[in-house]
């Protein structure tokens, strides 16, 4: 959000995880960003998956889990109305919202 502020793009911030909007969104997220990138793999919610629960990951088990666990999808995710970009990289920033 500082980085949007500070290069005057305006956006609306929705909190996910409490708005409860992410499964509603999440197949048409995974469809135009790949399921693969929303999943976060590296965060603590996904450490705290049990293994049978982390174990041969598909499409369909990344957007129930993400779904029962929001905290597993990759933020920010920002939806440009022409592209979804997920995470946050300075120069993609740039290089798309200017």
């Amino acid at each position: 959000m500082t980085w949007l502020t500070e290069n005057g793009v305006a956006y609306e911030f929705i909190d996910y995880k409490k708005a409860g909007v992410a499964e509603a969104n999440l197949p048409d997220w995974a469809a135009r960003a790949g399921w693969e990138v929303l999943l976060n793999r590296r965060g603590l919610m996904w450490k705290k998956l049990t293994d049978e629960e982390r174990a041969a990951v598909d499409a369909a088990k990344a957007l129930k889990l993400m779904a029962q666990y929001p905290a597993l999808i990759k933020r920010p995710v920002l939806d440009t109305g022409k592209e979804l970009l997920v995470g946050f990289a300075p120069e993609t920033y740039a290089e798309k919202l200017k």
